[in-house]
């Protein structure tokens, strides 16, 4: 008999994204019953004092549905239009199922922005957390009907593990139409069981999976949603949607799905958002010589390290570090607007650039 799975805490907080392709029929209607299957699952949970927040997909797709449309736009004004449809089918849905298990869900709707700035991220934690208080679902998808391409998550993969990682949830699930990672080798599936580090070469495979997918997050981009959780200490799933009792199950231990196991160097709040919750605002291109002194760990960037830069950013906006090829070395909080640096003259014995404290090396 197959041995469980030992989770490295007691569950009592899971994150739950739930893909277009578990949403959705092929003609784009809600697949109502096996949605009614995981809220009842969700349900059980609740009743052994789990929290469950849903980060869903499925909004445009539902919207194209109800349009009777079946190509996606390609104009952000068409798109936004209709996940702004879409949203209410989905969240009327929800809302009509929930009820049949006398529960009650909640919607919340996020950008980068949310992430990006410390105030509206600490004020969406406390929303969340005065909301799971209530017994209610949080059901949260990005603001698609608001958000411009500067502000876009790009998927529900990222944007899930974000909320994981605010949340500080003890497991993220990722439910998608594929059964894990996995490889094709001489013509057999096999399913990876269990993963303890992402690896150049499981990012290849996560490449050629994604090229098989029409989801439009695909496996690469799952792969980066495992590295902002496990980054935060918190295990991630990536497992069928539609297996038979899946939650009920991976919460008992069975062997479903991939594991990716969390880091045990838990990084520290401000250095994970750092590198992971908000999106750069510009470049600072740096020489050789501050190349060197930062990816030795410990030193700060200094202004005569600098060589020139990119973007609008201002003080305690978070700018990529790249190096003369432009590649990004780190991340980190900038104490210089363009202004101020277009200003310098004198660079000597003025303000670091980047506190050592406030940058985070992107080999990550």
């Amino acid at each position: 008999m197959e041995s469980l799975r030992k989770f490295p805490r007691l569950i009592r907080c899971i994150v739950i994204k739930i893909g277009s392709s578990v949403i959705a029929t092929y003609k784009m209607k809600p697949k109502t019953a096996h949605l009614r299957s995981l809220i009842e699952q969700i349900s059980h949970l609740r009743q052994q004092n789990i929290d469950v927040i849903l980060v869903s997909s499925g909004a445009i797709v539902l919207g194209l549905g109800e349009l009777n449309e079946h190509i996606r736009p390609r104009d952000l004004p068409s798109l936004q239009a209709t996940a702004a449809i879409g949203q209410t089918v989905l969240m009327r849905t929800y809302n009509d199922l929930f009820k049949r298990t006398k529960m009650k869900c909640a919607q919340i709707l996020l950008t980068w922005d949310d992430f990006g700035d410390r105030e509206r991220y600490n004020n969406a934690r406390t929303t969340l957390k005065a909301i799971l208080e209530r017994g209610v679902i949080p059901i949260i998808n990005e603001n698609d009907t608001i958000a411009t391409d500067e502000i876009k998550f790009g998927d529900n993969d990222k944007l899930s593990a974000l909320v994981a990682s605010l949340l500080h949830a003890d497991l993220l699930l990722i439910l998608s139409d594929v059964e894990g990672l996995y490889d094709i080798k001489d013509g057999q599936k096999k399913i990876f069981e269990e993963i303890k580090e992402i690896t150049r070469d499981i990012e290849g495979v996560a490449a050629d999976t994604t090229k098989k997918q029409i989801s439009k997050g695909g496996m690469i981009a799952k792969l980066e949603a495992v590295k902002i959780a496990t980054h935060a200490n918190i295990p991630c799933i990536i497992a069928h949607g539609e297996t038979e009792n899946v939650l009920r199950r991976i919460l008992k231990g069975e062997r479903i799905g991939t594991l990716f196991i969390e880091k045990e160097d838990k990084w520290l709040a401000r250095k994970h958002w750092i590198s992971f919750g908000v999106r750069p605002k510009g470049k600072l291109v740096v020489d050789d010589g501050a190349k060197e002194a930062l990816l030795k760990g410990g030193r700060s960037l200094l202004l005569p390290g600098i060589i020139g830069w990119e973007g609008h950013f201002k003080p305690d906006d978070v700018v990529m570090v790249c190096d003369k090829d432009y590649q990004e070395i780190a991340r980190g909080i900038v104490n210089y607007s363009v202004a101020d640096l277009q200003n310098v003259t004198d660079k000597k014995g003025k303000r670091e650039v980047i506190h050592c404290d406030n940058l985070v090396l992107s080999k990550r």
